[in-house]
């Protein structure tokens, strides 16, 4: 990590053109999880747009309870808070992955329904969650995105599947520079999802990795496979099964099998 590349919020903050997210910018040396402290702040509707982050953290997880690795400064750990928005969660999640994809890499994907993938690899991930209190609910998306990691930084099990930004671009990624691109294009792609939702799924579908392919999945301890069709932003993933039939699949209770 080179000192320029520690976060801080005031360098973040400094010209950023957004006028909903990032609006209020904090920056933890470490924590449990960023998604916990936006929690926190998830009472009241006034702090929608806030946005944190962590030089660590010691809780990290994922989709399906996994755990988020990574040692300190080796990423982009953030979540963003959501007290004034669409209740649709499966279009959100959709909407925050094309948002992550676009500010790392021209050549990112999307992995159904919110990983990250750079040629071929698992660069990031998104785990959104909902909090409910007094009939308000507000959406906390948590964005993990590996930057300085080397080939030495993942465990033998995710040697395979995972990467990071410094290691197929060849270059040293500056994390202020990539935080500044992730809450623009986030704020950028909100608006559409909010007024123009279709929108959506047309760039969801040319990012995605399994439209037009087959995919094997778990739903609910039952597996299935078939040719993915499309994506529903209500419902998930549409899948053309073996035998014959389409069913939807949605992310909260699915997932994809390797």
């Amino acid at each position: 990590m080179s000192k320029k590349d520690r976060l801080d919020p005031d360098k973040i903050k400094e010209n950023l053109k957004t006028n909903r997210l990032g609006r209020k910018i904090l920056v933890y040396d470490s924590t449990s999880s960023t998604n916990d402290i936006a929690a926190e702040y998830a009472n009241n509707k006034k702090n929608d747009g806030l946005v944190i982050f962590a030089e660590k953290q010691t809780k990290g997880r994922g989709r399906a309870s996994n755990k988020w690795l990574s040692k300190k400064f080796d990423s982009l750990l953030c979540s963003i808070l959501l007290t004034k928005t669409i209740k649709n969660t499966e279009l959100l999640s959709l909407t925050f992955a094309i948002a992550a994809a676009e500010a790392i890499d021209s050549k990112a994907k999307i992995k159904w329904p919110n990983d990250i993938i750079l040629n071929r690899k698992k660069v990031a991930g998104i785990l959104l969650e909902s909090k409910v209190k007094n009939n308000n609910i507000a959406h906390i998306i948590g964005i993990g995105i590996n930057c300085h990691q080397t080939g030495n930084s993942f465990p033998a099990e995710l040697k395979g599947i995972a990467t990071s930004i410094d290691i197929e671009t060849k270059t040293t990624c500056d994390r202020i520079t990539l935080a500044k691109r992730l809450i623009t294009s986030a704020e950028h792609w909100l608006k559409i999802a909010e007024k123009q939702p279709k929108k959506i799924i047309n760039q969801w579908s040319k990012l995605s990795i399994q439209l037009g392919h087959r995919v094997k999945l778990n739903f609910k301890g039952s597996v299935f496979s078939g040719n993915c069709i499309g994506i529903d932003p209500a419902k998930g993933l549409i899948l053309q099964l073996d035998a014959g039939t389409v069913r939807m699949f949605d992310a909260a209770h699915t997932t994809i099998v390797k």
